[in-house]
């Protein structure tokens, strides 16, 4: 059953927001309502947003839709979710922004307001179910909160908790350490093609995270996500 659209200019709910993304391949992954001092984007009526809810991935979901839906063109994966959630925002009345806008919008520090995600120490955010696989794709910028919006899921990092941080000892370069994240020689690896194939397999240090295992994304997606890294610092 497909959620009604919302009359124009009608504040639509939570709900009938992850409803009209069910069948996407993308997850309503939570939001926030504006507070004080906070300097958010416009709105649909030109107005700071008061409120924000992201949209992403976790797990294999995304790749069937995206597989389906994909075109010869660069920036796939970025140029797919706008056709994916630009139509749908509009009926929505809400205005979508994406990770790759520029200027950059932060997309993280909502993250950290919308669900319970932290840094790891490999620098990607964690997620206390999906572990390190899952991403965001796009927000809505809504005029109000809606009177549903979920209340903060207050869950630790469960980083805090992780014993010998085998993310950071699973890289075969020793790219990412306590101090930050080696570029140079994570892409030399991957130019090199030496064994362990990470351009085929997948980062090491992504897959050496025990949590949400169950969550990681199929060859494939992890195949495409490697050959997108490699290409930005070509």
């Amino acid at each position: 059953m497909t959620a009604p659209t919302p009359a124009s200019g009608a504040m639509p709910t939570y709900a009938a927001i992850a409803e009209a993304f069910a069948r996407t391949g993308l997850l309503v992954r939570g939001g926030f309502a504006a507070r004080d001092g906070d300097e958010l984007p416009a709105g649909p009526l030109g107005r700071p947003a008061g409120a924000v809810v992201l949209l992403g991935n976790a797990g294999g979901d995304l790749w069937p839709a995206f597989s389906a839906r994909r075109r010869d063109e660069p920036h796939s994966l970025d140029e797919w979710a706008r056709r994916t959630v630009g139509g749908i925002a509009e009926r929505l009345t809400a205005r979508a922004v994406y990770p790759s806008d520029r200027p950059w919008h932060p997309f993280q520090q909502w993250a950290m307001r919308a669900e319970p995600v932290s840094p790891s120490p490999i620098g990607l955010l964690i997620h206390p179910d999906y572990g390190l696989w899952h991403a965001y794709r796009a927000a809505l910028l809504l005029d109000a909160a809606p009177a549903d919006l979920p209340s903060p899921d207050g869950r630790p990092s469960p980083c805090t908790t992780c014993v010998g941080r085998p993310c950071l000892s699973a890289c075969p370069v020793a790219a990412h350490r306590e101090n930050g994240f080696d570029v140079e020689a994570c892409v030399g690896h991957l130019r090199a093609d030496d064994e362990p194939h990470c351009l085929e397999l997948g980062c090491r240090s992504r897959d050496g995270c025990p949590v949400g295992r169950e969550y990681r994304f199929p060859p494939d997606q992890v195949r495409f996500h490697q050959q997108a890294f490699l290409r930005a610092r070509s």
